[in-house]
């Protein structure tokens, strides 16, 4: 039987099959559920930076909200039902997390500056989190904020949170990089121990009916998944980092081209919410049985065999192999136009 091991931010998983952040790691019971389909490892539902920041402002309000009227105003300590803080729960979850499961727990962290994330990385730390993956989400609109300031802010963000605790820290990055061989060699250099391949950013879209600007949440289809593959495949090799794919990632086809490329770990959520967990049995079946049908002993054996570094044409992954996809194409000129038609098969 193929071992479908894997070391992944200096812990030895499983199988290469993660749960990334999702709804389904916010109970318990689905946290049961996920290990119980096979998972190797899960990440927790994200926590924002802005609920942190709310948290602040509420606490801040209510405890000092009549205290200029008696200096010992105790009936004035919060007591609202409202008040819900959003983040300590957050911590007791990844507490009753590792307390009713054997696989590791990854912290999901979700902001934009420095400050607001490195007392709370060490409070995951705390709770017991076997790691944590930063997600750094900003979308640089201000035009008098340089390429360089923006990529030196998320350099800051990984040394800041580097410096605070002692878990390894994956960092969940945008493709969106003038260079992003550079960045994920910076990020390396800055003590990332993993780099997670890609978020997707939110994008929002527009109500006809009440002319507003609205929420519009989708899942991946297969087609995302060629981006992690491209950078993974350039990557491979060439970081210290660990490299973990998500976006896109559907069955085990998909599994096995990420590790062949020089995935550690793939990281599934749009599968699994439309599916159900169950689909992960699916996944490392089908998995183990294509390995045993072409004679792979393990995980390992096959990883990065098809990167840019060890493939047979490096140039696959770079501009030259597009202008032979582009030029392979069958075009015949239109009747009486100036343009070109692409013939379908």
């Amino acid at each position: 039987m193929p071992d479908l091991s894997t070391n992944y931010l200096g812990m030895k998983l499983r199988t290469p099959l993660v749960a990334s952040a999702s709804p389904l790691s916010s109970t318990i019971d689905g946290i049961r559920a996920l290990e119980d389909a096979g998972t190797s490892a899960i990440v927790l539902y994200s926590l924002f930076e802005e609920q942190l920041r709310l948290e602040g402002a509420e606490l801040d309000y209510r405890l000092s909200a009549g205290t200029e009227s008696f200096a010992e105003a105790v009936t004035y300590f919060p007591d609202s039902p409202h008040l819900k803080f959003g983040p300590e729960e957050y911590l007791k979850h990844i507490q009753a997390a590792k307390a009713a499961v054997d696989i590791p727990i990854l912290g999901s962290l979700n902001g934009t500056t420095v400050g607001g994330w490195t007392h709370f990385a060490q409070d995951i730390e705390q709770a017991g989190a076997d790691g944590i993956e930063c997600n750094i989400y900003r979308i640089a609109c201000d035009s008098s904020v340089s390429s360089a300031q923006v990529e030196q802010d998320y350099i800051d963000v990984v040394k800041a949170v580097k410096s605070a605790v002692k878990i390894p820290v994956a960092v969940k990055l945008s493709p969106f990089f003038t260079n992003m061989a550079r960045m994920a060699e910076q990020f390396d250099r800055a003590g990332a121990d993993g780099l997670t391949l890609f978020n997707r950013f939110y994008q929002p879209d527009l109500n006809l009916e009440t002319l507003e600007i609205a929420p519009n949440v989708l899942l991946s289809t297969a087609q995302a998944m060629r981006l992690p593959l491209t950078w993974i495949g350039i990557l491979f090799g060439r970081v210290k980092a660990s490299l973990a794919a998500t976006s896109g990632i559907h069955g085990a086809k998909d599994v096995l081209k990420l590790i062949m490329v020089g995935a550690d770990v793939t990281e599934m959520c749009s599968t699994l919410m439309r599916n159900g967990v169950g689909h992960l049995r699916i996944v490392e079946a089908d998995l183990r049985h294509w390995m045993e049908e072409n004679e792979y002993d393990s995980v390992q054996q096959m990883k990065g065999s098809m990167s840019q570094l060890r493939g047979p044409d490096p140039s696959a992954f770079e501009r030259a192999q597009y202008m032979r996809a582009v030029r392979s194409m069958d075009y015949v000129q239109m009747t009486g136009k100036q343009a070109w038609k692409l013939m379908a098969d």
